[in-house]
């Protein structure tokens, strides 16, 4: 019993080290991001937020951030557009390839983000779309698609059949069975895989390397500044980054959690 104690204890403790050693680093950038001085270290010169003011007088930060969030809506919209349409199909008919098409859909999740980037500025460059951020919308979209697809047909295999052949024999239209049965039933596994999709188009950098072309996105003009060092005005912009994803995926999480039966 007394070791067993022991090796729960060393477990706990490990666990704890390994996530202190994960989430240490942003809890210094949110530090020093209030530190009154450009030295980004210990001890702290004092409390500021004259950084924040920085980021929000920064004109070329400020274009790349709203550059992130169209991005990231339109992507969004068009992967959950397509993405519901693609998960009703594989859950109610069979056709040919049906099998292909789902690993198709879903492969993109498994790729490393640099393979993927590299591949659509291939395909788009034989077809004529040029670098710019619209194709950096249809790479995201195409790249985040199976996270939609994936909750989406996750929920809709819950779904009782026999309300959805009730539906039919009472004279409903498949779009009124849609929009009265479906799409309760799916609705919240839509807005989380929704926000999933904004929080990692948003934060994405392989793919919109490859795909932007002069206009760019926060995460890429982040990167860009880099080369010249971290300043306490990219910590302030990363603290507004973190706490955002942080509310975003507490909600998507909430979302796509099973609900209990009531």
């Amino acid at each position: 019993m007394h070791a067993l104690k022991w090796w729960q204890r060393g477990m706990v403790g490990f666990s704890i080290a390994v996530l202190a050693f994960l989430y240490l680093p942003i809890v210094m950038l949110v530090l020093f991001s209030f530190n009154d001085s450009k030295v980004t270290s210990f001890p702290l010169a004092g409390f500021t937020l004259h950084w924040y003011e920085a980021f929000l007088a920064n004109e070329q930060m400020l274009r790349a951030l709203r550059n992130s969030l169209v991005v990231a809506v339109c992507a969004t919209a068009l992967s959950v557009v397509v993405g519901v349409t693609a998960a009703i199909a594989l859950d109610r008919y069979e056709f040919p390839g049906k099998r292909l098409f789902q690993n198709a859909i879903l492969l993109p999740l498994s790729l490393p983000g640099i393979v993927t980037g590299i591949a659509m500025l291939n395909f788009y460059k034989q077809i004529g779309i040029p670098q710019s951020l619209t194709a950096v919308v249809i790479g995201h979209a195409t790249a985040l698609l199976g996270v939609v697809v994936s909750q989406v047909m996750a929920r809709l295999a819950k779904i009782n059949r026999r309300q959805l052949e009730a539906s039919a024999d009472l004279g409903a239209t498949p779009v009124e069975t849609f929009r009265r049965v479906t799409l309760p039933t799916i609705r919240s596994s839509i807005i989380g895989s929704a926000l999933l999709c904004f929080t990692l188009s948003f934060d994405e950098i392989p793919v919109t390397y490859f795909l932007t072309g002069r206009e760019v996105t926060l995460p890429i003009y982040i990167y860009s500044t880099l080369r010249r060092g971290i300043t306490p005005e990219i910590n302030a912009v990363g603290t507004v980054i973190v706490a955002a994803s942080f509310v975003l995926i507490i909600l998507s999480v909430t979302l796509l959690r099973e609900r209990r039966p009531t």
